[in-house]
């Protein structure tokens, strides 16, 4: 049986770390976001990489979609600590990974928030749980577009 991630994934094709975006993707669904809204946004997107380069500030993200970075970012914030991200595009998409990995988040629908340190509780447990068990309903429209 396939699933929407794994229809997600094959969909994305060759995009770096497609598993990883369909993964967060069908997350932030099933906690209530509109992560397949998001990401069809992110795909009309010319630009999809960015090198990560800290600077006195932190990293300036150049409105390049999380959908794409989030994952580049975390291997970032896990291998040299906290960051402060600046013109943030898609910033959501980086809650599925920091609640995976017990990471603190600023508020990521401002173009600018702090990622990392610890994170003492996930509060979307119990919505993966229903979502898990009841299903999800897609926007059929969002879903057309990826």
């Amino acid at each position: 049986m396939k699933t929407a991630e794994t229809i997600l994934t094959a969909r994305l094709g060759t995009i770096p770390n497609a598993a990883e975006i369909a993964w967060a993707t069908i997350w932030l669904e099933a906690c209530g976001y509109s992560g397949v809204k998001l990401l069809g946004e992110a795909l009309k997107d010319e630009r999809r990489t960015l090198d990560l380069t800290r600077d006195t500030l932190g990293i300036d993200m150049q409105e390049v979609s999380c959908a794409f970075l989030a994952p580049a970012i975390m291997r970032d914030v896990h291998a040299n600590g906290r960051a402060f991200l600046r013109n943030v595009r898609h910033g959501l998409y980086l809650l599925p990974f920091t609640v995976r990995d017990n990471i603190g988040l600023g508020c990521p629908v401002d173009p600018s928030f702090a990622v990392g340190g610890e994170r003492h509780k996930n509060p979307y447990g119990e919505k993966l749980a229903l979502a898990t068990a009841d299903g999800l309903e897609i926007d059929d429209e969002a879903w057309a577009q990826i």
